[in-house]
């Protein structure tokens, strides 16, 4: 193997629960396909990490330190390969929390569940991020994720490193769901070039070229990906 993603699902605020295999894992199978076929050549591992509980916990970050023990995991089994963050939900949180690891050279963190900003508790960590290559997804109707906040933590890692960009997919939800092979082509591109080098989309190279806010607050034609040819 010459690259790895690993896949981290949604959860919830807070939960002691065990999560169902199947129904935590729901939202990044389609995703996981897509980037074993087009990852196929290169090498790449492509892993749903299954959490010890549904709930990120407070102080206890258990998702975010699960995230960790399968970048572990993945050096232990496959040595030094990259590895990407991939999360959706509260696994974008995790994604961004634990791209500190370093095996990880990318992280990619759609709608991700972030915390309110509140003056009595500390921001965010960013400072984990630098080095690594960053791209967060969000649509501006999300209802569960305050899209205005993966914006400020944008901008907040934009300043320390200038790999981020933000691409916003106008009209959708928190699922995505609208624009799902927009979404996923969008993916694809990123975590390819990210892990092996390739090429990325012209919109790709542009968000990560231009200064914030724009960079930062990309618009996700429609359509993308649709005229590809690797």
């Amino acid at each position: 193997m010459s690259g790895a993603v690993l896949l981290l699902p949604g959860g919830d605020e807070a939960s002691s629960r065990r999560p169902s295999p199947i129904l935590a894992t729901a939202s990044v199978r389609a995703l996981g396909r897509r980037l074993a076929r087009a990852g196929r050549d290169e090498g790449v591992a492509v892993h749903v990490v299954h959490y010890r509980y549904r709930g990120w916990n407070g102080s206890e970050a258990h998702l975010a330190a699960d995230a960790t023990w399968a970048a572990d995991e993945v050096v232990r089994r496959y040595g030094d390969v990259p590895v990407c963050l991939a999360g959706i939900d509260m696994g974008g949180r995790a994604a961004l929390r634990a791209g500190g690891h370093e095996a990880v050279n990318s992280v990619l963190a759609m709608a991700p569940w972030l915390p309110v900003e509140d003056v009595a508790a500390p921001p965010e960590p960013v400072k984990q991020l630098a080095g690594r290559r960053v791209m967060i997804v969000h649509g501006t109707r999300d209802e569960r994720s305050d899209p205005e906040l993966s914006f400020r933590l944008a901008a907040r890692v934009k300043k320390a490193n200038r790999d981020v960009c933000r691409f916003e997919v106008h009209s959708d939800g928190h699922g995505l769901h609208q624009y799902r092979d927009e979404v996923q082509a969008l993916a694809e591109d990123f975590v390819m070039g990210a892990l092996f080098g390739w090429v990325v989309s012209r919109p790709v190279q542009d968000a990560f070229a231009a200064p914030p806010p724009l960079g930062l607050r990309m618009p996700l034609a429609a359509g993308f990906g649709s005229s590809w040819k690797r």
